[in-house]
């Protein structure tokens, strides 16, 4: 009898112990497409993420906290399914990643019901933060960048342009936020070309706009194809016809420009993040991040990732360690932080980011291709909530 109740104790001492465990435990559950065409977003992001803790350790405000990642493969179901996964079995109490916007738009449901911070680390369509009350977003919105692209364009002499871009969301915005500044100051849009997002092949959409002869192409393709674009421009002989390339920023892609040859020399791009940013909190940065990484080159898609697990650490410490949902989010509004980027923060109103936009030209140093900053927009807004 004295041994079974021995048994008895010691199972009920197991499970307190295990409860005081689950109770001091943050668990952040990460969608990620760490496989398919959006690969390279997920390993920047993935590696983002633990460099941070690498660096700050895995303790906050008295909790250990805990990754979990799984691969989405950029598809929205799959990703509803897993991250559903996520917070009814897994128990996560924070939930981030997301390389593409129709992923994010598909968890907003799931973070919303069930109250959990979900930290936008990667997807650039305005809307998104408007889903949900519990949406953060630590990237980027695609208007930021093509607001300012389309200016700098009218005030540089480029009169006509063809936009290229990919058919969906972020597509759609760049495309309509470009072409409504560029158009206000006196531009004219030839043509529209929309490509396919899934296995593109940019040849015949160039031919169209080679054939329509503007100043410049305006592109916006996703991370990862930017080289691929840059690859086929070359080989239609369009670097040769005078033809300027601008756009956001993904199109010199950092971890891709260095495969991109000299034709990509001289194309400029507005953008909110360079490896070669000059200030002392990226140079840290990125040397950390090639140590880390078998000398990887970290890209937008990594200081979104890495700004999202410090808007998750800051905002634990405001709470002391408290996981409830609302008190996160209320921690997290209006947060304002040094990033390996720039100065950065959270609007309050709209939980979404607000940051410096740079206007940056492809060029070669210490042997290297870099996009290299001329001129900085700080504190932008996403213009398109900014009209609202």
């Amino acid at each position: 009898m004295k041994a079974k109740l021995l048994s008895v104790a010691a199972a009920a001492a197991a499970l307190l112990a295990t409860s005081a465990n689950a109770q001091q435990t943050v668990k952040v559950g990460l969608s990620l497409p760490m496989t398919g065409q959006q690969q390279s977003t997920g390993v920047q992001i993935s590696s983002a993420v633990k460099l941070y803790m690498q660096l700050h350790g895995d303790t906050v405000a008295g909790k250990k906290i805990e990754v979990i990642i799984k691969d989405d493969g950029a598809v929205p179901d799959t990703a509803k399914r897993q991250v559903q996964e996520m917070i009814v079995n897994d128990k996560v109490d924070i939930v981030g990643g997301f390389g593409v916007t129709p992923v994010a738009l598909a968890i907003g449901p799931l973070a919303t019901q069930s109250k959990t911070p979900a930290v936008i680390m990667a997807a650039g369509t305005s809307i998104i933060t408007e889903r949900s009350p519990y949406f953060v977003r630590t990237s980027f919105t695609l208007p930021q960048s093509s607001v300012i692209i389309a200016g700098w364009a009218v005030e540089n002499n480029i009169k006509k342009v063809v936009t290229l871009v990919s058919d969906y969301a972020p597509g759609a915005d760049a495309q309509a936020s470009f072409k409504g500044r560029f158009t206000a100051g006196g531009g004219q849009v030839l043509d529209e070309l929309k490509v396919p997002l899934a296995s593109p092949d940019f040849a015949p959409f160039l031919q169209r706009a080679a054939d329509a002869k503007p100043d410049a192409i305006f592109v916006f393709v996703p991370s990862g194809q930017g080289g691929t674009f840059m690859k086929q421009f070359t080989e239609r002989g369009l670097d040769k016809t005078g033809i300027k390339v601008i756009g956001p920023g993904d199109v010199t892609d950092d971890d891709l420009l260095n495969g991109m040859g000299d034709a990509v020399i001289g194309t400029v791009t507005a953008h909110l993040y360079s490896a070669d940013h000059q200030s002392a909190a990226n140079k840290a940065f990125v040397e950390a991040f090639k140590k880390a990484n078998k000398g990887l080159r970290p890209n937008f898609m990594a200081v979104g990732g890495y700004d999202g697990m410090h808007l998750i650490y800051e905002a634990l410490k405001k709470t002391n360690g408290d996981t409830d949902g609302d008190k996160l989010i209320a921690a997290m509004k209006g947060m304002k932080w040094e990033s390996p980027r720039g100065p950065i923060s959270i609007d309050p109103e709209t939980r979404d980011i607000v940051q410096n936009i740079y206007i940056r030209r492809v060029e070669r140093k210490n042997g290297e291709l870099y996009n290299v900053e001329f001129a900085t927009f700080e504190a932008v807004k996403d213009p398109g909530r900014a009209k609202k």
